[in-house]
């Protein structure tokens, strides 16, 4: 039972550290994206296909 208790502790400290460097790596901009913006428009945009209209055969 003290294993658990021991194993817990350790899993608590281990999260808390990585959740501290998640925020300090967020604070100092490090997953900041400059680069795709700049390129963005060299992307070509998807031409979309209009859908053509059948005339219907039924006779009113």
């Amino acid at each position: 039972m003290e294993v658990i208790f021991i194993l817990i502790a350790i899993s608590l400290i281990l999260a808390g550290s990585f959740l501290f460097l998640f925020f300090r790596a967020m604070k100092s901009g490090q997953f900041d994206d400059n680069h795709t913006p700049a390129i963005r428009i060299l992307f070509d945009n998807e031409i979309k296909k209009k859908d053509k209209k059948v005339p219907s055969t039924k006779s009113k």
